[in-house]
C-alpha cells in the first residue's frame, strides 16, 4: 500500500490486519523451526495432535489461501491428504521437520508478500471461493474476511503449540 493510501481509513485497517498476520507467520515460523525431531513429536495434550501435524496442519492452510486469495497455484496440494483430509496419527509418516521448514518458508515467501502488494479496495473484493451470486448477496465473504479467518486460526494454533509439553 501506498503512502496516500494509509492516510484512508480502510487502508489502516488493511495495513494493521497485514501487520497482525505476519507477526504470526513469523512467530509460528521461529517456534516451529527451532524444535527438533524429538520435541516435535509432543502432542499439545495428551491424545491429541502432535506439533509437527499442526505445523503442516498451518502450512497446509497458508497453501490453500495462494488460490483462494487470486496469487497462483498452491505450491504444496498434496498437504492436504496428510494435514487437513485426516486427523493425526492418520499417516504413518509425515514430512521431515526440515521437509515442512522448507515448505513453510516457500509458501510464506509468496503468500505474505502478494498481500501485502493489494490495496484496500482489493482486500474488500470477493475470495475465489464463492460465486458472483452469493458475493453480491453477502459482501462480506472478501477476502479481508479470509485474511481475519487464518489470522485467528493461526495464532490459535500457535498459541496451542507454545502451550504443549515439551
Amino acid at each position: 500500500m501506498t503512502t496516500s493510501e494509509l492516510s484512508q481509513p480502510q487502508a489502516r485497517l488493511a495495513a494493521a490486519a497485514l501487520k497482525a498476520w505476519k507477526t504470526n507467520v513469523d512467530r509460528a515460523g521461529k517456534f516451529f523451526s527451532s524444535l527438533n525431531e524429538e520435541q516435535l513429536q509432543a502432542e499439545v495434550a495428551p491424545g491429541k495432535n502432535r506439533l509437527l501435524y499442526l505445523w503442516g496442519h498451518l502450512t497446509a492452510v497458508n497453501d490453500a489461501m495462494l488460490p483462494l486469495l487470486g496469487f497462483g497455484d498452491r505450491l504444496h496440494p498434496e498437504f492436504d491428504t496428510i494435514f487437513i483430509s485426516v486427523p493425526d496419527k492418520s499417516v504413518p509418516n509425515l514430512p521431515s521437520a526440515k521437509d515442512l521448514k522448507n515448505a513453510w518458508d516457500e509458501i510464506n515467501a509468496k503468500l505474505t508478500p502478494a498481500m501485502q502488494s493489494l490495496s484496500a479496495g482489493d482486500w474488500l473484493q470477493k475470495h475465489n471461493a464463492v460465486s458472483e451470486e452469493d458475493f453480491a448477496k453477502e459482501p462480506d465473504r472478501n477476502r479481508f474476511a479470509i485474511l481475519l479467518g487464518r489470522t485467528n486460526h493461526l495464532a490459535y494454533h500457535v498459541g496451542q503449540a507454545i502451550l504443549a509439553p515439551r
